[in-house]
């Protein structure tokens, strides 16, 4: 599987290591009442789609860069990849 990264081109998935759902970068507001419910959720409940979802991915034989990408998981097609800083960033103005 190539994975198209955004500053260095295509690479191999070998390069990169696969680190789960990228709702991850979400991360719960520890001070809020329920964060004790939040918490566990985040940690610990995953969704296992089909079809197209969205990953976090660590360069870690490359740029050390984390990813988002954007993949079929029937296909392993890739369909977008962004900087996991961008992502977050973009997040963090539309609240």
């Amino acid at each position: 599987m190539i994975i198209n990264h955004p500053l260095l081109g295509p690479r191999d998935a070998q390069e990169f290591t696969y680190l789960g759902d990228a709702a991850l970068i979400e991360r719960p507001d520890w001070q809020a009442e329920d964060a004790h419910r939040q918490f566990y959720e985040y940690l610990y409940l995953r969704d296992n789609p089909a079809g197209e979802h969205r990953e976090l991915w660590f360069h870690e034989q490359g740029d050390r860069s984390w990813l988002v990408v954007t993949r079929n998981t029937l296909t392993h097609e890739i369909t977008h990849v962004d900087l996991a800083r961008d992502v977050a960033r973009a997040k963090g103005r539309s609240k």
